[in-house]
C-alpha cells in the first residue's frame, strides 16, 4: 500500500516532530543495536540456498514459527503501532495488521502442498515418448521493503509468501515507524536463524543500500515516485521487482444505488486508518441529482460511526506532523480556490493540538488542485458529479491506472461496462477495500500503480521460478532432426510445414 514516506532516497526527510505517544525513557536508555552487514548477510543466505530446496515440512515449520511469533508479539505490535502513530485504533491494528498477517500465513500453509507439486506438461507427438514437467523452485533470497502505513502486515505477509515458496527473506521496515520496526525485528529473530530471515533497520542511507542489493527478487510497497527509484536501483543487478504502489483510486456511485448505503461504506473506507491506505477511496463521482443528499449522508453516516474524534479510541491519528501539515495544505489550497469544504466533525471538537484530522469533503474541486493530482493518503474526500456514466469512464481512462476502483450499483450492464472499459489493480463492487482482504485474489497494481502480484497462489508464484524440465526417453526419434540432413528429414519437414 502506497505511501510517500519510504526510506529509499536520501532526499526523503523524517517527520518534523515525534509521535504524541513515545517511550522516551526506554529509547534514551537503550544502547544502539549493532548494524547487520547487509551484503554479508545476503551472501550467507545465498550460500544457504545452495544446500538444497527446502522441503514441504521445512516450509510448514517456517510458517508455524512465524505464526507463533506473531501471536506471541500481538500486544507488542498493538502498543508499538499506537506509539508510532500517536494513536492507532486497537481494532484497526487487529483487523488490518494481525488478522490479515495471520490469514496470509494460514492460507499459505493450507494450500502449500498443492502449490509445490511439480506440474506434468504434454510434449508434442514429434518428441514422444519424452516427457515434460514444470518444477516449482525457490528463487533464492527475497528482499521486502515495507511502508509505514501498515508496517506489520506489509512486512510480514509478503515474507510469509516468500518463505512458503522456500526462499530466505530480508526485510527492511520503514524508519517512520521505529517502535514497530523493533517488534518486527524481535519477531523474526525469535523464530528464524540469520540464514533464514532477518530484519534490517535504519534510515534513508540503509534503505537506499538495501534496494541496490542483488536479491533474487525484490518486493517494494510505497509511492509511485519512490517505486521508480527502487526499480532503477534494482535494474543495476537485473533484480526482478514487484512494485505495490498507489495512485488515485476512483469511486463511482451509480444512479440506482441508495446514497445512504454508499456513504456508509465509502466513509468507512476513507476513515479507516484515517485514510492512510493506498486503496482508500481517493475521490468520488456521484450523479449530479444526488450530490446534496450524498454530502448530507456522508456527514450523517460518519457521525454514527464516529460520534467524537479527539478522544475516540476508534479514530486513528495522522502518522506525523509533516503529513498532517501536508493534508492541511491541500484543504487550504482548495479553500483559497473557492471550493466548498464540508468538515465531518460531529462534536465540533477543536483538533488543533492533535494530529487527528476530521474527514473533509471537497465539493467539485478543479483538476488543477493538488488534491486531484496527488495521492491524498488522508481523510480528505473530493466529490465530483456526472450526468452519464460514460463521462466518468472517460475521466478515469484519461488518468493514470489506479490501484483500486469502486463501483456502487445494481445494474449488471453498468457494472460490466465499468469493469470492461477501465483498467485498475483491483475492484470492489458495492464495497471499498475488501478485495484486498481476500487471500485467494491476487493483489497488485498496473502501470503507475504497480507491477506484479502477491497474496495467495499468486504470491507463491511471484517468489517461485517455474523451471521447465524436458526428459528425453532412451529410445527416441529426435536423431532425425540432426545433420547431416537427408531426404527423410526433408520429407518430415514438408509434412510439418506443409511444403
Amino acid at each position: 500500500m502506497a505511501t510517500e514516506a519510504v526510506e529509499i532516497s536520501k532526499s526523503e526527510k523524517k517527520p518534523d516532530n515525534k509521535p504524541e505517544k513515545k517511550p522516551e525513557k526506554a529509547d534514551a536508555e537503550t544502547k544502539p543495536e549493532p548494524k547487520l552487514d547487509m551484503q554479508a548477510t545476503l551472501t550467507a543466505m545465498k550460500r544457504a540456498t545452495h544446500k538444497g530446496i527446502p522441503s514441504y515440512d521445512q516450509r510448514v515449520e517456517w510458517l508455524d514459527k512465524l505464526e507463533k511469533a506473531v501471536l506471541a508479539n500481538k500486544e507488542a505490535f498493538i502498543k508499538a503501532i499506537d506509539a508510532d502513530f500517536g494513536h492507532r485504533s486497537r481494532q484497526e491494528t487487529l483487523i488490518a495488521e494481525v488478522f490479515l498477517t495471520l490469514d496470509a500465513i494460514q492460507h499459505c500453509r493450507e494450500h502449500l502442498h498443492e502449490w509445490m507439486e511439480t506440474e506434468s506438461r504434454p510434449v508434442s507427438w514429434l518428441f514422444a515418448p519424452a516427457r515434460a514437467e514444470v518444477m516449482q523452485q525457490p528463487l533464492g533470497v527475497v528482499g521486502v521493503i515495507a511502508p509505514w502505513n501498515y508496517p506489520m502486515q506489509l512486512a510480514l505477509a509478503p515474507a510469509a509468501a516468500a518463505l512458503a515458496a522456500g526462499n530466505r527473506v530480508m526485510i527492511k521496515p520503514s524508519e517512520l515507524t521505529p517502535e514497530t520496526s523493533k517488534v518486527i525485528a524481535k519477531t523474526i529473530e525469535s523464530a528464524f536463524s540469520s540464514e533464514e530471515a532477518v530484519v534490517i533497520t535504519g534510515g534513508p542511507d540503509v534503505g537506499e543500500a538495501f534496494s541496490k542489493l542483488a536479491f533474487d527478487h525484490l518486493l517494494f510497497t510505497g509511492s509511485t515516485r519512490i517505486g521508480k527509484v527502487v526499480m532503477r536501483a534494482a535494474a543495476e543487478n537485473l533484480v526482478p521487482v514487484t512494485l505495490e504502489l498507489g495512485g488515485k483510486s476512483p469511486t463511482i456511485i451509480g444512479p440506482d444505488f441508495p446514497v445512504d448505503v454508499a456513504a456508509t461504506r465509502i466513509m468507512h473506507g476513507k476513515a479507516f486508518n484515517s485514510g492512510q491506505t493506498c486503496i482508500a477511496p481517493d475521490y468520488v463521482f456521484v450523479h449530479k441529482s444526488k450530490l446534496n443528499s450524498f454530502v448530507d449522508e456522508c456527514t450523517a453516516q460518519f457521525a454514527k460511526m464516529y460520534p467524537t474524534l479527539k478522544d475516540n479510541p476508534d479514530y486513528t491519528s495522522i502518522v506525523s506532523d509533516r503529513h498532517h501539515a501536508r493534508l492541511k495544505g491541500l484543504v487550504e489550497e482548495a479553500t483559497a480556490a473557492d471550493v466548498k469544504v464540508v468538515e465531518c466533525n460531529p462534536a465540533k471538537e477543536d483538533l488543533t493540538k492533535s494530529r487527528k484530522m476530521a474527514p473533509t469533503l471537497l465539493i467539485e474541486p478543479s483538476d488543477a488542485l493538488l488534491v486531484m493530482t496527488e495521492e491524498i493518503f488522508g481523510p480528505l474526500l473530493p466529490i465530483k458529479t456526472y450526468e452519464k456514466l460514460d463521462e466518468v469512464i472517460d475521466y478515469i481512462n484519461a488518468h493514470g491506472r489506479p490501484l483500486a476502483l469502486y463501483y456502487f450499483g445494481y445494474d449488471d450492464a453498468d457494472i460490466a461496462k465499468v469493469l470492461e472499459r477501465t483498467c485498475s489493480g483491483g475492484v470492489s463492487v458495492n464495497e471499498t477495500m475488501f478485495h484486498f482482504a481476500q487471500e485467494d485474489l491476487p493483489f497488485g497494481g498496473v502501470g503507475p500503480s504497480g507491477m506484479g502480484h502477491y497474496h495467495g497462489k499468486e504470491g507463491f508464484d511471484t517468489f517461485t521460478k517455474k523451471k521447465p524440465v524436458f526428459y528425453q526417453a532412451r529410445i527416441n526419434s529426435t536423431g532425425l532432426l540432426r545433420p547431416p540432413y537427408g531426404k527423410l528429414v526433408d520429407m518430415v519437414l514438408r509434412f510439418l510445414t506443409g511444403k
